[in-house]
């Protein structure tokens, strides 16, 4: 008996597998990280002007936010005055009018400004929720129009952090934070002048303090940004390996290797903890300082201005105005040295958002040609083909191939010999480096692609189903379809018997990835699924291997009636499932090695002969 022929390097199963190392995609040399625009100075490196294009949409509620915010800050920069009149009017005039007028317009004041503040408040978050929102969205939408190469790169944890915790930072920064950057920053110019019309002269001496202040502001600014991505990159690696952990629970409890992945997990929660702490020393010691600017500032222009009111040049009111306008710039600088800080942790999260909407998909959809009517047939003309996450391995090999319009043909041959790559290539997941793939005569790559794949239908040997509805999984492909045409789908798959037995029938949730459902249920709802696309072009990738007897005949059946008048293409190790095709063709290390059907490969002795052989004498 021959001996069975050693697998090839490249692994079939793994044709499109996310496993593959992270290597750079020839179609598109650029990480997504690469894919951001360069900067044209100091200012260009901070993102925030493309948020504030976000922002265009909201700007009614931002113009009256803003308005609010103005009132506010006016109400508050108003009420020293009030107070310095009752000083003035206690210790100066002895007037008690003067004291009960001052202190009713302080409780106006204070009204006013309560009032202005909340509605400013509640206009900036709305608005900023609903821009983050928004954003969101288009991250979402550029992420799922990616190529599948460009899966094959990025671990789902990364893409699953950009679009959770980085725009949870983007969400606070463009609502809360830039509301109160707004408010500190008007208070401040605003306190200024009221502190310079009050004493030029100790608004000079306080003024001394500030500069410095807003140098280390810049400088600790920096530092704070550079670790705050570094920071989101570490937390966002946490999140690829827990996610990966808890897709792949039952391998894991399988291998008792929870031990294994804790550590594993533990190794990168501690580096996010060590970056996050980097940054926490920064920023604490930036506080701190701009705390005691602050402070040193008030007691100097007390100590000050206590020898002006003893030398007759500022009244009690006036020092106490300036006091508290003092503390009013003291905490709005304060407040504005932590924002700043927030906003640089905001420009690293950004950085990674913007740079993953800047990349462009390696396949668009929406561009190309729909063909008017499709009659099924299929070429593969001298076909080279890699991964562009092994772009050193080539997988097929100078292909070329036909499928007849609505004839069954079959691929068979050692395991990473390529047949899976085929059916890829049919659906336009990739492009092949060299070569052509043809539908009714036409490119694959003049067509759009979101047309081609409504023609190609797939059933693979472990299906993917969505954690929803039997139902919704049967229509996933047809949304518009009726509960009729997917109870006629469900039967034609002999799957309606099963479905009804349920409690909930059609309304059953599968469970994540289908886990409720027995292998030979997913298969025959993949089976309905297909069935009510109605595909003109079939794919079978070992759709029945991994089923038992009772099983795989019920899904059979349904594959039968799946394949009546349509261009099917075979992809088996289990060769009773090829013996009837019209064609059979043997791919060996990503050449096709032999061509005919049955009988005719049987009489050539060759690969198909001694595969044949092999699996029926371990039958």
């Amino acid at each position: 008996m021959a001996a069975e022929p050693s697998a090839p390097t490249t692994s079939d199963s793994a044709d499109a597998s996310a496993s593959a190392p992270n290597v750079r995609s020839s179609s598109d040399p650029k990480t997504p990280d690469a894919d951001k625009p360069g900067p044209t100075g100091w200012l260009k490196q901070l993102p925030f002007e493309r948020l504030l294009a976000l922002s265009r949409k909201q700007w009614r509620p931002l113009v009256v936010g803003t308005l609010f915010l103005l009132v506010s800050s006016a109400a508050g920069l108003a009420y020293p005055q009030a107070v310095r009149w009752i000083f003035d009017g206690a210790f100066t005039s002895r007037d008690a009018a003067t004291v009960d007028n001052a202190a009713l317009a302080m409780l106006g004041i204070f009204v006013v400004q309560g009032v202005a503040t909340a509605l400013r408040s509640y206009l900036f978050t709305v608005a900023g929720e609903r821009i983050v929102a928004d954003l969101r969205r288009q991250l979402y939408d550029h992420v799922i129009s990616q190529e599948i190469g460009f899966f094959d790169e990025t671990r789902t944890g990364e893409l699953v952090s950009r679009l959770a915790s980085d725009t949870q930072v983007l969400q606070n920064t463009v609502s809360v934070n830039v509301s109160m950057a707004l408010r500190n920053l008007a208070t401040l110019v605003g306190g200024l002048a009221l502190l310079a019309w009050t004493s030029p002269k100790l608004t000079a001496f306080m003024l001394v303090i500030v500069p410095p202040v807003a140098m280390a502001a810049v400088y600790n600014g920096r530092r704070i940004r550079k670790y705050a991505r570094a920071a989101q990159d570490a937390l966002a690696q946490a999140s690829e390996v827990a996610e990966e952990t808890i897709a792949g629970i039952r391998t894991v409890r399988r291998f008792a290797a929870e031990p294994a992945e804790r550590a594993r997990y533990g190794v990168a929660v501690e580096e996010s903890f060590r970056v996050a702490a980097k940054r926490a020393r920064f920023g604490a010691a930036f506080f701190g300082i701009t705390s005691f600017a602050g402070f040193a500032a008030v007691a100097l222009v007390v100590w000050y201005g206590g020898h002006l009111v003893i030398d007759g040049t500022m009244t009690v009111g006036d020092l106490t105005s300036f006091v508290l306008y003092t503390l009013t710039v003291a905490f709005s600088l304060g407040a504005l040295g932590g924002l700043w800080a927030d906003f640089m942790r905001a420009a690293g999260a950004a950085e990674r958002v913007f740079s993953l909407l800047d990349r462009t998909p390696g396949i668009p959809s929406g561009v190309g040609d729909a063909l008017p009517s499709v009659r099924g047939e299929v070429r593969f003309a001298g076909v080279d083909f890699t991964y562009p996450s092994r772009p050193d391995v080539q997988v097929l090999k100078d292909i070329s191939l036909h499928l007849p319009p609505g004839e069954v043909v079959a691929l068979v041959g050692p395991s990473g010999g390529g047949k899976s790559t085929v059916g890829a290539l049919i659906s336009r997941l990739y492009d092949p480096q060299r070569g052509d793939v043809t539908l009714d005569g036409r490119d694959l790559r003049e067509l759009d692609p979101a047309w081609l794949r409504k023609q190609v239908g797939v059933v693979a040997q472990e299906p993917m189903l969505f954690s929803a509805t039997v139902a919704d999984n049967i229509r996933y492909g047809r949304p518009e379809a009726s509960d009729h045409d997917v109870e006629q789908a469900a039967r034609a798959a002999n799957a309606h018997d099963f479905i009804v037995d349920f409690p909930e029938g059609y309304d059953t949730k599968v469970g994540e990835r289908g886990v409720r459902l027995s292998g030979g249920q997913k298969q025959r709802v993949a089976i309905a699924r297909a069935l009510l696309k109605d595909p003109r072009v079939l794919i079978l990738d070992e759709a029945t291997s991994a089923l038992d007897a009772e099983s795989e005949h019920l899904v059979k059946e349904a594959l039968e009636r799946l394949m009546a008048g349509r261009t099917t293409l075979i992809i088996a190790h289990r060769l009773s499932t090829v013996r009837d095709a019209h064609h059979v063709g043997v791919i060996d290390s990503g050449a096709l090695v032999e061509w005919g059907d049955h009988d005719t490969l049987i009489a050539q002795d060759g690969i198909y002969h001694r595969l044949v052989e092999r699996q029926f004498v371990d039958a």
